[in-house]
């Protein structure tokens, strides 16, 4: 999710302004139902918190080093592609650290900055205290959202510009600490920029993040040292030689594949349909989406439990592997009359579909 410098304004400022949206008030059956259901699940399973995320890393960087050494082009593409989708899984990762209490997962954090966010240069300091604004209820769907756009009704052509400007993210991530973070400890102003604009995974430009204090700011310092000395190290190596040019760029490849993967994914984890208003808990959950089984793929271009996002959005602090569970329970429970079933679709097809229509529409 790397920042766009898109507009917040509807497609087309001298169309008609469009009807005005009814307020949508929350059902209170469904929340209380659903908070009921799942007390029991509430509880992370480090087991299994461990051996995922040890797996993906593993077979996301042995795939990678296949890719780099094999000489068949075919094998080669075959390698990056589970590489890419391993890594993918790997990152994803960075949004149960955003919502974990990490004495229920002690290390686990810094494992992962270890493995996955310092090596992607995505450091946990990237999520942690920018999602959770996201899911503020005074806060979601608003100017003051890092996470949100209205862009199902933006222009279309924001769409493919919103997914393919997401493929350069590596090499910005790259810029960002290998000079950005070195330059800016001589400058207070630009350090000042950089901590703002340039240090949270965010879609909305506007977006201006506060610098952290006490025991964050200590472990932001660390973690973004040890990003910035590897970046300088990957960027000096590269020059000199020892990194041959051909690995580099495979190796970025990939980078950029899965954060197109990604960008896709948050494309399609919302309906993105407000305009800026405050939304009740049951709108919110209405303008996010569930793609259960007995579709297979979401596992793939939405795991860790992002195929449940509408669900995550309803009980935030719910472990992902405690979601599929919790989605069974609910939708048994809930008669087909209630708004909980309505933000379960298909697939990926049907969705983008869909927010493309929306974009076409005369405002």
């Amino acid at each position: 999710e790397s920042s766009l410098t898109l507009s917040r304004a509807p497609a087309a400022a001298d169309a008609p302004a469009p009807a005005v949206r009814q307020r949508i008030a929350d059902d209170k059956a469904m929340l209380r139902t659903a908070a009921e259901l799942t007390r029991d699940l509430i509880a992370p399973r480090p087991g299994i918190y461990w051996a995922d995320l040890i797996a993906s890393a593993l077979v996301g960087y042995g795939a990678l080093a296949v890719a780099v050494t094999v000489s068949g082009t075919g094998w080669m593409l075959l390698a990056a592609l589970v590489s890419a989708l391993a890594l993918y899984r790997a990152l994803s990762f960075i949004h149960e650290v955003s919502h974990m209490k990490h004495s229920a997962l002690p290390r686990f954090r810094g494992l992962w900055n270890v493995l996955v966010g310092v090596p992607m240069l995505v450091p946990s300091f990237m999520y942690e205290g920018v999602h959770n604004l996201h899911h503020a209820k005074t806060r979601y769907g608003t100017s003051e959202d890092p996470e949100y756009l209205p862009l199902a009704l933006m222009k279309p052509w924001t769409l493919p510009v919103f997914v393919v400007v997401s493929a350069l993210a590596p090499v910005g991530l790259l810029i960002r600490y290998a000079i950005l973070s070195p330059v800016s400890l001589l400058s207070p102003r630009l350090r000042t920029i950089v901590m703002e604009r340039y240090s949270a995974l965010a879609i909305n430009p506007s977006f201006r993040r506060r610098a952290p204090e006490g025991d964050a700011r200590t472990m932001w310092n660390r973690v973004e040292a040890a990003a910035s000395l590897w970046a300088i190290a990957v960027v000096v190596l590269t020059a000199t030689g020892v990194f041959p040019l051909r690995s580099v760029v495979i190796g970025l490849a990939i980078g950029s594949g899965v954060a197109v993967v990604n960008q896709v994914r948050t494309l399609v984890a919302h309906l993105w349909e407000n305009d800026g208003e405050p939304m009740s808990v049951t709108a919110q959950y209405l303008d996010s989406v569930n793609v259960p089984p007995p579709s297979m793929l979401p596992a793939l271009w939405a795991p860790v439990g992002l195929r449940y996002h509408a669900l995550h959005h309803l009980l935030p602090s719910l472990p992902y592997h405690a979601l599929g569970e919790a989605h069974r329970r609910i939708t048994a429970a809930l008669d087909h009359a209630s708004p909980y079933h309505k933000a379960s679709y298909t697939g990926l097809p049907g969705l983008v579909n869909k927010i493309v229509r929306s974009t076409l529409v005369a405002r």
